[in-house]
């Protein structure tokens, strides 16, 4: 195998079509089956399977396409690294944020930080749901992702920001500053799906309880959510930095849940086997050092001891 051979792979990979792939990098289809044709016969595997619709991977062509990424991604990181040693810090620190979690509250400060001091590093956000940001940083595609983070991860290796407290938000009937679970059990609830860290920390809480939810709708978009409680049709449950946003954008109240009080855990996960670029790491050590601020957007954070 060489580094060109897997980028050309990684490339069709990602686009689904090899006369798409092609075009992108600029060679022609007849050389650049030849490519792929050459790598199964190194690997004695076939890599990739033709459809009518493009192409997809098969089992070993999933395998290699991981370590693929990853061998790239540390050939670039060195690269970086020799070109800009003794030099000014710069190029494209990518970072996962998790929606509806207190990091929405730190993006401000960190670009404007970055901004100030590294001003030729480029910082890319990309928001999607926990499980897929951890992937993506297995992989490479992101230096680093911020999300609620339960429990650990092969290739994964965590650093705890805060807990968040949860919280119950609705549109009618105010239950007043605190709800108890079991009174949480008779309304009728919006969740997010069950892979969501926030499902899986109220369906745990309901089952010690051996209490049943009542859930009505599962929601991942948080307009759409703010318009079903907006509707009065049921309340749902989100950490505080969520619960605080929704109640500012529409006529809701929040309370805290107790009996028990449910909190989850906010990380910054980066890869156990990709270093960081040094440029990676100074963007790290600022978001770092901003979370232990004792507030960020005016409200306390609780450090995780």
């Amino acid at each position: 195998m060489n580094l060109r051979r897997l980028k050309y792979f990684v490339k069709i990979v990602d686009i689904g079509s090899l006369t798409q792939a092609a075009e992108v990098l600029h060679i022609a289809q007849p050389a650049l089956s030849q490519q792929v044709a050459t790598l199964e016969n190194e690997l004695d595997q076939q890599l990739l399977i033709r459809t009518k619709r493009g192409v997809t991977p098969t089992d070993a062509g999933k395998i290699l396409y991981a370590h693929a990424r990853t061998i790239l991604r540390q050939c670039e990181q060195a690269q970086k690294a020799v070109i800009n040693a003794g030099q000014t810090l710069s190029g494209q620190v990518s970072i996962g944020l998790a929606p509806g979690t207190a990091a929405s509250s730190l993006t401000m400060p960190l670009l404007q930080t970055v901004r100030d001091r590294l001003p030729d590093v480029l910082v890319y956000l990309h928001e999607n749901s926990g499980a897929s940001l951890n992937e993506k940083v297995i992989n490479g595609q992101l230096d680093m992702a911020v999300l609620y983070d339960r429990a650990p991860t092969a290739g994964i290796t965590s650093t705890p920001l805060m807990k968040e407290e949860l919280y119950l938000v609705g549109a009618t009937d105010s239950p007043g500053l605190t709800v108890d679970l079991a009174d949480v059990a008779q309304m009728n609830l919006f969740l997010p799906r069950d892979y969501s860290a926030v499902r899986k920390r109220v369906d745990e809480a309901f089952s010690l309880r051996r209490l049943s939810a009542r859930i009505i709708g599962e929601i991942e978009s948080i307009a759409t959510l703010t318009a079903a409680i907006s509707s009065q049709m049921g309340v749902t449950v989100l950490p505080e930095s969520a619960a605080r946003a929704l109640v500012s954008s529409t006529p809701a109240w929040m309370a805290r849940i107790n009996s028990p009080s449910l909190n989850l855990p906010l990380s910054l996960n980066v890869s156990s086997r990709l270093p960081l670029s040094p440029s990676a790491q100074a963007v790290k050590d600022i978001l770092l050092s901003l979370v232990s601020k004792p507030a960020v957007e005016d409200r306390e954070l609780m450090l995780v001891s």
